[in-house]
C-alpha cells in the first residue's frame, strides 16, 4: 500500500517545480519533503524526479504517477467530506446530473424539496446530456433521456419518469395555431428552426420520426437551445418542434400544437446508482421527480 501522505507531498513537488517551493506551500522543511519523496521512490521502485537546474522535474514515470494521483486525491477528498458529514451528524451529499429542459421545469422544485427535508444535505448539481463512460465518478442520480426500453447499467437502476411527446411551436398567427393537433408530414414545407446544437438523442429521435413520415426538415436557422429557438419563432422566423417539457415557458406571440401521426416521443429516466438508492435523500428525490412528471 502506498502512503497517501507521501503521494500528496510528491504531487506538491511536481506542481511547484522544486522541493523548496513545495516545502513552503506545505509548511514543511525541505528536508522533510525530500525524505517523503525518497521514501515514495523506495516504495514504488521508481525514479520519480530528476534534477533540472535549481529545481526538479518529474520523470516519465513520475509524470504518469502525478496524473493518476489527481484522481486518487479527488476521490479521497469525497471520502473525507463524507466522514466529516457523518461525524457532524449531517446527512451527507447527493450529486444530480440533469439535462437543460428539466433544469427549468423540475429542478427548482426538486432542490427546494430536498433542502427542506434535509437542511444539511450537500447538493451537487451538474448539467449534462451524455452518459459518463469509462472510469471515473458517476453522479448519484442522473435524469436522462433514452429509448423506451432503457433498463439502466450494471451500476445504476433506471426508473421511468415520463414519456414526453413532441409539440410544434408556431407563431400565434400561424394557420394551425389553436388546432388540437397537426400531422407531422403537414409541417414538411415549413421553415424549421433547429433547436439542438449538440446534435443529441432528442434531435436524432425527431429526425428519424420525420424520415418515417417521408421528409427531412428544411432548417432555416440553427439555435443552440429550446428557449432561443422559441424566441426565433416569436420573431416570425419559422417553426420549431421539440419535446413538450421544453415548451413550458412561452412568450405571448407563439402557440403550441401537439404533433400527431406519428408523434415523436422521448422517454425520461432517473438513473440511480445502486450504492445510494436506499439513502433517504435519493428516495425522496425519486418521489419529487415522479410528482414533477405527473401530467
Amino acid at each position: 500500500m502506498l502512503d497517501v501522505h507521501r503521494l500528496r507531498v510528491f504531487r506538491a513537488v511536481v506542481a511547484s517545480g522544486s522541493v523548496n517551493a513545495a516545502a513552503a506551500n506545505l509548511g514543511y522543511t525541505p528536508s522533510a519533503v525530500s525524505q517523503h519523496v525518497t521514501a515514495l521512490q523506495r516504495e514504488t521502485g521508481l525514479a520519480l524526479l530528476a534534477r533540472n537546474g535549481r529545481g526538479v522535474e518529474p520523470t516519465a514515470s513520475g509524470l504518469a504517477l502525478a496524473r493518476r494521483i489527481d484522481g486518487v486525491l479527488a476521490h479521497l477528498g469525497d471520502v473525507e467530506a463524507l466522514v466529516s458529514d457523518l461525524r457532524a451528524g449531517r446527512t451527507g451529499s447527493l450529486s444530480i446530473a440533469y439535462f437543460a429542459s428539466v433544469g427549468g421545469a423540475w429542478m427548482p422544485a426538486v432542490t427546494r424539496a430536498l433542502l427542506t427535508d434535509f437542511p444539511d444535505l450537500r447538493l451537487a448539481l451538474e448539467l449534462r446530456d451524455d452518459f459518463p463512460t469509462g472510469p471515473g465518478k458517476r453522479p448519484d442520480v442522473q435524469i436522462a433521456v433514452a429509448g423506451a426500453d432503457f433498463e439502466g447499467t450494471k451500476e445504476a437502476r433506471a426508473h421511468h419518469l415520463l414519456d414526453d411527446p413532441y409539440v410544434a411551436v408556431v407563431p400565434a398567427t400561424h394557420p394551425i395555431a389553436g388546432e388540437a393537433g397537426v400531422e407531422l408530414a403537414a409541417l414538411a414545407a415549413e421553415s424549421w428552426i433547429d433547436n439542438d446544437f449538440a446534435r443529441g438523442w432528442c434531435r436524432d429521435n425527431l429526425l428519424q420520426t420525420c424520415q418515417s413520415a417521408g421528409f427531412c426538415p428544411s432548417f432555416r436557422v440553427e439555435a443552440h437551445d429550446y428557449p432561443t429557438a422559441i424566441a426565433f419563432v416569436d420573431a416570425g422566423i419559422g417553426i420549431t418542434v421539440l419535446p413538450r417539457l421544453g415548451a413550458t415557458r412561452l412568450p405571448a406571440g407563439v402557440a403550441v400544437v401537439p404533433v400527431t401521426a406519428p408523434t415523436p416521443v422521448r422517454s425520461i429516466f432517473a438513473l440511480v446508482q445502486t450504492a445510494v438508492e436506499s439513502a433517504p435523500p435519493a428516495r425522496r428525490l425519486l418521489e419529487v421527480l415522479r410528482e414533477c412528471a405527473r401530467p
